[in-house]
């Protein structure tokens, strides 16, 4: 490890430790929150997805009727009816193959790979320039970058191309019931299979040398891949089913982890009741060592505090002290009387009336030595005192 990574090391671990370690415990807490919230979602994904119906294509259309809607004769089919949460499993096609044209080439009714020919109704084509960096000579400035910037290794254009598709039952002829896939809306990962994955290297050039010689960095290689979802591929589908204008169509839902699948409903159960139990055991551990750290720098941050407090009282009593002895040397330079010499010291002039009783016959260090006393007596009268008042001549 080089000077710089054990500078920022120090660094991070000073600012995790701050405050008898309050930071940190924010930090895990925050992390345990972020898991129970997650396994929240989850939870609720899975109880879904558990009572959700799986469905063949050729049964979608008597799972979305009901008694009400045979009933009710006057809803035209134009009209959208409910969605319900369903699971299929079926094949990809083209929209255009129900539409009459099940070999359709026209353009737009299919995806074809420009490098491997394959045919599919998704297309994403991804161009990576992967970088590496030498620190060279001032090779502090990427280690400085790194800790302020998030430095990139890796700079990636991607573009996605797609049609309209539909599932159907796998091996059925002819394709008479079919599902429209909606892909509108949705972010979740698609199912894709990688058909072309190529990495290119990038010739040095003068300037690359430059950039590798100031600790910049310099590309390496370029990676070309295609992913596409092929024809006739069997997925799981798990979506909002409804009908829309005569046709049985497949929305995403947003509340669930999956919407194009490769894993069936079992495997998919299986996935999300793993993942349940990590987060819901991560949240239970990081919370409870948060509050560990929390509890701790709390109790420690409240005895400094109490310390602080004390060594305030202290000074500030030592301060009083002092301008009370300096005052009573001030008072010992000058002639006094013996009617008004304390009673106690029989050094100072008497300054401090004892209250309720009022009398007159102390110093004010002396006052002060009698009311620290457990049971406060005046020494004149030996009446219990509350306090004192200094008296100053006019």
């Amino acid at each position: 490890m080089s000077i710089h990574d054990q500078a920022a090391a120090a660094l991070l671990s000073q600012l995790a430790l701050a405050a008898d370690g309050a930071a940190l415990g924010l930090g895990l807490a925050y992390v345990a929150v972020r898991s129970i919230m997650k396994f929240m979602a989850n939870s609720s994904a899975l109880r879904q997805i558990e009572q959700a119906p799986s469905v063949r294509v050729s049964d979608l259309r008597s799972v979305l009727s009901s008694p009400e809607d045979s009933d009710n004769s006057s809803n035209s089919d134009s009209q959208p009816t409910a969605g319900k949460l369903v699971i299929i499993r079926g094949a990809v096609e083209a929209k255009s193959a129900v539409d009459g044209n099940w070999k359709s080439l026209r353009s737009g009714s299919i995806l074809v790979s420009q490098e491997s020919g394959d045919k599919g109704v998704i297309l994403r084509r991804t161009q990576t320039c992967i970088y590496n960096e030498w620190k060279g000579f001032l090779g502090w400035t990427s280690e400085l970058r790194t800790l302020f910037l998030r430095s990139r290794k890796e700079q990636e254009s991607s573009s996605l191309r797609m049609v309209p598709f539909i599932l159907v039952e796998t091996g059925r002829w002819p394709q008479s019931d079919y599902a429209i896939v909606n892909m509108e809306g949705s972010r979740h990962p698609l199912p894709l299979t990688t058909v072309y994955h190529h990495l290119q290297p990038v010739n040095a050039s003068p300037y690359t040398f430059l950039q590798a010689l100031f600790g910049h960095e310099y590309p390496v290689g370029l990676l070309d891949e295609e992913e596409i979802l092929p024809l006739g591929k069997e997925i799981t589908a798990v979506g909002i089913c409804s009908l829309r204008n005569g046709a049985v169509e497949l929305k995403s839902c947003k509340n669930l982890p999956y919407f194009l699948s490769d894993m069936t409903k079992h495997e998919m159960i299986v996935d999300l009741s793993f993942k349940t139990k990590v987060l819901l055991w991560s949240g239970v551990f990081l919370g409870s060592v948060a509050l560990g750290v929390l509890g701790y720098a709390a109790v420690r941050n409240w005895k400094r505090w109490k310390e602080w407090r004390q060594q305030r009282q202290a000074r500030q009593q030592n301060m009083s002290t002092g301008e009370e002895n300096q005052g009573a040397a001030e008072e010992e330079n000058g002639d006094i009387p013996d009617g008004e010499l304390c009673v106690i010291c029989l050094m100072r002039r008497r300054r401090s009336a004892f209250i309720p009783c009022g009398h007159l016959v102390c110093c004010q260090s002396c006052a002060l030595s009698v009311e620290r006393d457990l049971s406060p007596k005046c020494p004149v009268c030996r009446q219990a005192i509350r306090n004192s008042v200094r008296i100053y001549d006019s």
